[in-house]
């Protein structure tokens, strides 16, 4: 089974919550196991709140700017891909405090995906983060083939 779908969202946090749950759903459809439909629906949650707050400066007009979500179900893997259009990523150092409220985000992502690329877009500029799992999966579900 293969399936994907991409999202262009406008930079406000309400934009966070319904990729959470379209992800969600896509999975729960799929037949993917809850806990893994978690885990990667927390790491798109940090990715989206990454690029509402780093990605990219207000248009002209004051609405704020988009951004792109796209999710790949292929085989016994997902990938999501998340890209802005802010200043791209710099380094970073260690982990902020277990007590601090900005920048874990990042490494909460690295934690939750079995692969994860930070990287800049060439050209115009922005931010993509891309990771992946491998799914494990519902015994009922319908969509995998034996």
């Amino acid at each position: 089974m293969s399936m994907w779908w991409s999202l262009h969202l406008r930079r406000e946090a309400a934009s966070v919550p319904l990729a959470r749950r379209l992800l969600i759903g896509t999975m729960e459809t799929a037949g993917v196991d809850p806990d893994v439909s978690y885990d990667l629906s927390v790491a798109l949650s940090e990715a989206c709140a990454n690029a509402v707050e780093h990605g990219g400066a207000q248009v002209p007009e004051g609405a704020p700017g988009a951004y792109r979500v796209t999710a790949y179900l292929d085989g016994e893997k997902c990938r999501i891909e998340v890209a802005d259009s802010g200043p791209g990523f710099v380094p970073v150092g260690a982990p902020a405090p277990d007590t601090a409220e900005h920048g874990r985000g990042l490494f909460l992502i690295q934690e939750l995906a079995d692969h994860v690329h930070f990287g800049n877009k060439p050209g115009r500029g922005g931010a993509v983060i891309s990771f992946d799992k491998i799914l494990k999966w519902r015994e009922d579900t319908p969509l995998v083939t034996a």
